[in-house]
Parts: C-alpha cells; structure tokens; sequence
C-alpha cells in the first residue's frame, strides 16, 4: 500500500508539471494564432458605427482626433514606413537617456517612442525598442490629449489635423518642457504643455482661453490607441492587453479577445465602460506598457474599446467632468502618461518592509505596482523578485544571485527538509526488516501491509515524506519562473560562458552537437523543436537529478522503480525550453538537495551508497549486454 502511495504521489507530482507546462506554453501558442484570426472577423462583421460629438454624453473615440478621414470609422489609409511617416509632419524632437522619439505638430500626438535602454536582441548594437509609431504605419499606437465639446456646441476645436505651433525651440528634455499653441479664430486660444522626467513620465498641461463672444463647455480627455491585434506571447501567466485599477472596480485586466467580444456600447464599438474616481489605464505588452494616469481626485468615465476596419482599434481612454469657461476666462486640465519599460524600481512595487516606491508612491497612485503581472501567488513571486534584485547589486549577475537565493530557500525550509530526508533514511535502514516481511508472508499482501505500518510507527516513520521536498520545489519553481518570465530586469541578463540571457532557454543542444553543425531544432515546429533543444545546462539538470535518484534506496515496486528510473530524463527534455534562469537554478538545488540528504543519512547512521546504486546500475547493464552477446 506505501509502495503504491508513494508512486502515485511520484506520478502526480510528475504530472502536474507536464500538465502545466502544456497548458500554460503550448497550448497558448496555437490558440494565439486562431484568437488573432477570429478576433478581426468578428469585429468586421458587427462595424458598429462611431457617433458624433453631438451625442448627449460625448467620448474621446467621438472626436475627430479619434476617427478615420471623412468620419468613417475603420477606413483603410494607406500604410507607409515608419521613417515616411515620421517625415511626413513637423515634429518635435524628444531627448532623454531612456526615450527618443517626437511629437506631431499635426494632432500633438505622441506617437514616435523608442526605448533606448533596451534592444531587440542581446546584441547592444541592434535596434532600439519602438513602443510608439504614427496612426498611417504598420504598427500605429500612439497617446493623445485634448477637449471634447459639450452637446451642440459649434466651437472649433483641435483635432487630428490641427497644426500646432511650438512658442520657443529645441527638443523635449528633462531640462526642457516643450510649450504648443493653437488658435481657433472664433475666441479660443489653446496652449499645452509638455514635460518629461528622466524615465518614462510624460506631464501633460492644457489651457484654453476663452476671448470670444459666449461661454464655452469642454470636456477634458486623454486616450491610448492601437491599431491591429499585436503578437502577444500567448501565457495564461501573463496579461497582455488593456489593463487598469479603476477606483472601486479594482483591477481590471482584458485580453484583446475580450474586449473584442464585449458589449456593444452605445456610441459605438464594443468595451467596457467606468465611472470611477482615482484610476489610472492603459495597455501593456509583456516588457512595456503605455498608461494614463490622471490626477487621483479626477472623477472619469473610462473605457476599454475596440472598433472594426481594416484593422482593429483598441483603445483605453476617459473622459474627465466639464469645464463651462466663461468669456475672459480659462479652462485648465492635466494629464500624465506612463510609456516606459515595466521596470519594478520605476514602476513601483509593494511589498511588507521592503519594495520600490517607483510612481506607485511618488505620485500617490491606486495599486499602479500592478502594472507588473505578479501573479496570484505575488507573496512569493514579490520578494523572490526583491532577493534576486538586491543580490545582483551586490555582484552584477542575476544568474549568480539565482544560486544565492536557491542556497536561501534551502535554508528556510532546512528542518522541513531535515524530518523528510531523516525519514527517507530511516525507511532504508528497514529495508532488510520488509524484505523479510514479503519472504514470511509471499502470499498475503494484507499482512504485509499490517506488518510494514507496525514497523513504520515503530520507528516513527512518515511513508510519505520523501515526496515532500519535490512537493515545496514545485510552488518555488513555479514562483521562480513567473519571475523570470515576467520582469524585464531578467530580459537580456548574461549569466556565464554562453549564456546570454537568463530568461531565454539555453541555445545550445546536443542534437546539433552543440553548434558544430549548422542545424536548428526549431524547424522541426512549435510541438517537437522546444524539446529537442537539449543545451548543456538541461543535461546538467537532468543528471544531477538522476544522482539524486540514486542516492535514495531502490524502490521494490518494479512500477515505482521504473518511474523513478525514467523521471530525469523526461525532466530534461521538459526543461529544455525553460528559461535557462529555471533550469540553473533546478540543478543547483539537485546538488545542494544531494549534498544535504547525504548529510542527513550519515548523521542517522545509514550508509550513503549513492556511488555504489551507480555503479551497480552500469554493471547490470554489462551484465545484460554480456549475457545477450553469449546467447547469440
């Protein structure tokens, strides 16, 4: 019955791996190409119409800035390179270390953006990041301010077409806020300005005099707009999408698919909508985000929005409360943006007695550490993430504080650890007495089974506990791997030799002979070439997780035994797509595992036969062949 217990739990164990590893990767990456497909059809099927600023309530979407040409929402425009684009209007330079890029004088959107700390690959010299690029491109995704009239109102006001005019020079800088202005020549003058600090905080201030004959109603508004469904990576893990933490509403997190298929609103398209107080939204990709972040006393009417055409616009913006400006008077609004790197020092991140303040605690936002997916076990991933942070400003390699902090965890659960693997070694120590026990009753199981508890309870036994410390790994691996998944501060990292980026899966593989010959395994498909990508660290892992096999005693039952015999190596070609990060950090916990149970056996009394399970393991292998070549 223990033997049976045992190896269920072992098959479990085993199981929930592979089941894991196929839900959350593999799976993903088919379902993603078919979502990308269905997700457009279906909206260019349903073409709801966009309304009109004379609507009773109006909406960001509803103004000009917002539409196609001629008020037709959706309509094709024809795509130019990014450079054309750029070239096509006057613009404004911007100039920080972390950001370059520029402003439209057309429409005053933001929508040249490239992050110059981070690259495409781990080559320094590839290029930048592009995060934002104009609404005639491929990729358009963009930020953009400005007013919404009130219902029937006929005043003339900014739209995507305006030219704006710069009021002094030079580029926008942390030293240097760029001032616009435009006027609409019935009364209205409008000037904005425009700051940016030295990471990814755009401050958006807008003034609107009023010189002309009748009072005027403004609404304040702000957007994020993307054209086309992007590639996401596909991770139930991860969101990727519209995303923000909406007053009362909480968090709030929508996959493109999702917003495509919500509610059909009543100015048209489909979303989701908010009347909240102390929100912030956006979009986020898995390394960088765009996101609003009005004052936190603003009341808005947000939405999460996706429209048809050619190519589908998803879209997160709000609407703030009217402004009646009264003649002679002016009306003022200000808007922040966030278009960064979902660094965790700039965005913020909370935790207990330790964390980064970053904006979240700067500018007194609601919960905008979310920004980062932690995940539902964030009071593991958080201050596994904070460990591995401080250790690699200590010593410079993120890979070398993944081996500290695998030596810490080992140190928190030591005792835990201790009754497991002492109990491992007792159950060796009483081998004899139950090879004994099936020689006394070779025909009655049941008396076997009363026999081995009695022995068990006798020697204050726990049958179960040499499942445990896999048991514990499991939630650490987990944890473990959402960080290197989702922070960028793992994006890129070295470790040493060849190893040049701690979350991509170790380049090398056997089957090439690790590069001798000129063939990539990932021909082969999405199904078969990950596990064929069996690099060096992968073959560490899986060996030094056989020596851990084999230091515990053989197993009777021959089910059990060929289950353990066989796990190392299913274990390493599952792990071979991992995050080389992963896999390091699975092989030095096997040493330091081995390392401790031998320990722990020695201090019991019970001898280590790890190198002697091994070699017997060859000699019947030997043994074997000999006995075949004789036979012939």
């Amino acid at each position: 019955m223990t033997d049976n217990r045992n190896t269920i739990l072992a098959v479990i164990l085993s199981g929930l791996v592979l089941i894991a590893w196929q839900y959350f990767y593999n799976m993903p990456q088919m379902e993603r190409q078919r979502l990308q497909t269905q997700t457009q059809a279906e909206l260019a099927k349903s073409s709801p119409q966009t309304t009109t600023p004379g609507s009773t309530t109006p909406q960001p979407g509803a103004t000009p800035s917002a539409t196609t040409p001629a008020g037709q929402p959706g309509a094709a425009q024809p795509v130019v390179s990014r450079d054309a684009a750029i070239a096509a209007s006057p613009r404004i330079k911007i100039e920080t270390p972390r950001l370059s890029g520029s402003i439209a004088l057309k429409g005053a959107r933001i929508d040249d953006l490239s992050l110059e700390k981070f690259r495409d690959t781990v080559d320094p010299k590839s290029p930048a990041i592009v995060l934002f690029s104009p609404s005639n491109t491929a990729h358009p995704y963009y930020a953009e301010f400005g007013w919404v009239a009130a219902s029937g109102s006929t005043a003339r006001l900014p739209d995507r077409d305006t030219v704006w005019q710069q009021e002094g020079s030079g580029p926008l800088s942390t030293s240097n806020p760029v001032m616009l202005k435009w006027d609409n020549g019935e009364g209205l003058t409008f000037r904005r300005t425009i700051a940016i600090d030295d990471r990814y905080l755009f401050t958006v201030k807008d003034d609107v005099v009023n010189v002309g004959s009748a009072p005027v109603t403004l609404y304040p508004f702000a957007l994020i707009s993307r054209h086309g469904t992007p590639e996401v990576s596909g991770y139930y893990i991860l969101h990727e999408g519209l995303i923000g933490y909406l007053g009362e509403k909480g968090l709030q997190e929508h996959g493109y698919k999702a917003v495509a298929e919500a509610p059909v609103l009543g100015n048209g398209g489909r979303g989701f909508e908010f009347n909240v107080t102390n929100g912030w939204l956006g979009i986020t990709d898995k390394y960088w985000a765009a996101a609003l972040l009005p004052e936190t006393t603003a009341r808005l009417k947000a939405r999460f929005l996706a429209e048809p055409g050619a190519k589908v616009r998803y879209q997160a913006d709000y609407l703030q409360d009217p402004q009646t400006i009264a003649i002679g008077g002016t009306g003022s609004a200000n808007a922040r943006l966030f278009a960064g790197a979902k660094e965790a020092g700039v965005v913020g991140i909370n935790f207990p007695f330790a964390g980064h303040g970053g904006y979240n605690q700067q500018l007194g936002l609601n919960h905008f550490d979310l920004l980062i997916d932690w995940g539902w076990f964030y009071f593991i991933t958080k201050p596994m993430f904070l460990l591995l942070d401080y250790f690699f400003h200590l010593f410079g390699n993120f890979g070398v504080s993944i081996l500290l902090v695998t030596v810490l965890i080992k140190l928190v659960f030591f005792p835990l650890a201790n009754k497991s693997y002492a109990s491992m070694a007792k159950m060796k120590s009483v081998q004899p007495q139950l090879a004994a026990l099936k020689e006394r009753y070779p025909d009655d199981r049941q008396k076997q089974q009363q026999e081995m508890m009695e022995i068990y309870r006798k020697e204050k036994i726990n049958p179960i506990a040499g499942c445990l410390p896999i048991a514990l790994q499991i939630p650490v691996f987990f944890s473990l791997y959402k960080v290197l998944f989702v922070t960028i501060e793992m994006r890129h990292a070295p470790f040493y030799g060849w190893i040049k980026d701690l979350s991509a899966h170790d380049p090398t593989t056997i089957f090439n002979l690790f590069g001798l010959i000129p063939w990539d395994p990932m021909m082969l498909g999405p199904v078969v070439g990950p596990y064929l990508m069996l690099g060096v660290w992968p073959i560490i892992m899986g060996i030094t997780m056989w020596f851990q096999m084999k230091l515990n005693p053989t197993p009777p039952d021959p089910t059990q035994k060929m289950i353990f015999d066989w796990m190392p190596l299913i274990f390493t070609f599952m792990l071979a797509s991992f995050p080389a990060g992963l896999v390091i950090y699975w092989a030095w916990n096997n040493l330091l595992s081995v390392l401790q149970q031998s320990y722990i056996m020695r201090k019991n009394g019970v001898k280590v036969e790890l190198f002697d399970n091994i070699k017997s393991t060859f000699q019947k292998k030997s043994l074997k062949t000999e006995t075949k070549n004789s036979t012939v």
